[in-house]
């Protein structure tokens, strides 16, 4: 094949990139990577880190059974608002006596 009659594929951009771009330094030892190399060389602990994984994806109640959320809001508001009205009532009650 010719220069002439080059197919499209052998194209290559011309990119001047600077060296520290095309070999760059390998990652930093830091606690983390430390840590988890740590974690991944033993066993249990790797069958630990994969279970906490597994149960951190897993469906939540409220997920799968919407109408609870709903019950416990409702029920956690009329409580909320019971303890503020209480609270209302028991300040006025104190600076009706006071006053």
């Amino acid at each position: 094949m010719t220069p002439d009659t080059r197919r499209a594929h052998d194209h290559h951009a011309r990119v001047d990139l600077p060296d520290w771009m095309r070999n760059p330094t390998p990652p930093r030892r830091t606690l983390g990577r430390r840590v988890t190399d740590l974690v991944e060389r033993l066993p249990v602990l790797r069958a630990a880190r994969r279970s906490l994984w597994r149960w951190r994806d897993r469906d939540r109640l409220t997920e799968s059974r919407p109408m609870i959320s709903v019950v416990v809001f409702l029920v956690t508001a009329t409580a909320t608002f019971a303890l503020v009205a209480g609270l209302f009532y028991w300040l006025y009650l104190t600076l009706r006596d006071t006053l």
